[in-house]
């Protein structure tokens, strides 16, 4: 089983924790990362999009002229589709986007993300995040003091009030709680930076925070 040094706010070691194999130490599946990233952004999508077929743009009820005798082509309506100010043939209709994604899929894409993040070296393990204060320029300075450079994904715990405030300015961090933690965040960020309160232990961090509440 792999570990990681625990570093304190300042960047110093103080002991190592335990990466559970089923979540960083498996061999990453891009096909099935690709298709619940793929869920999810489409799962964003608002489906409101909409636009008027002939039916329901207004006017256009009386005939244009007369059938026969004109020399133009037949019509029957200013509103169907190819006329100006007509109605949208086959345009968009509000629809559901979502997709149906099985449950040992998504756990198995977020292992896949988790996994090929360790691998790099790019899993790093706080004890915990003691900001007095909410400042940005503490966060600043804890994450060059742990290394953490790039695209920085931050899990917080319940407790990381001052921490999520400290780091929500920053352009290149992106916090997140951790019964939030999915696969499209881990791979749209370089490194990615627990507690260990919100270290992964193999059950659901949802379910270990209801736990905790029930408790």
């Amino acid at each position: 089983m792999a570990s990681v040094t625990i570093q304190t706010q300042a960047g110093k070691s103080s002991g190592e924790a335990e990466l559970v194999e089923t979540l960083f130490g498996v061999e990453p599946n891009m096909a099935v990362m690709h298709q619940v990233v793929t869920a999810q952004l489409a799962a964003k999508r608002a489906g409101t999009h909409s636009t008027k077929t002939r039916s329901e743009v207004s006017g256009g009820g009386a005939k244009p002229w007369r059938q026969k005798g004109t020399g133009r082509s037949r019509a029957g309506t200013t509103r169907a589709p190819g006329w100006v100010g007509g109605g949208i043939a086959h345009g968009p209709k509000p629809r559901d986007y979502s997709q149906k994604t099985p449950k040992k899929m998504i756990k198995l894409a977020l292992a896949s993300a988790l996994s090929d993040r360790a691998a790099d070296g790019n899993v790093i393990v706080v004890d915990k995040w003691d900001f007095e204060t909410p400042k940005t320029a503490d966060a600043v300075a804890a994450l060059g003091a742990i290394g953490a450079e790039g695209k920085v994904l931050v899990v917080l715990g319940d407790d990381d009030a001052n921490a999520w405030k400290s780091f929500r300015n920053l352009t290149n961090v992106h916090c997140l709680h951790r019964g939030e933690l999915n696969t499209f965040d881990v791979l749209n960020n370089d490194v990615v930076v627990f507690t260990e309160e919100t270290l992964p232990t193999g059950v659901s961090n949802a379910a270990a925070a209801s736990t905790e509440e029930e408790e």
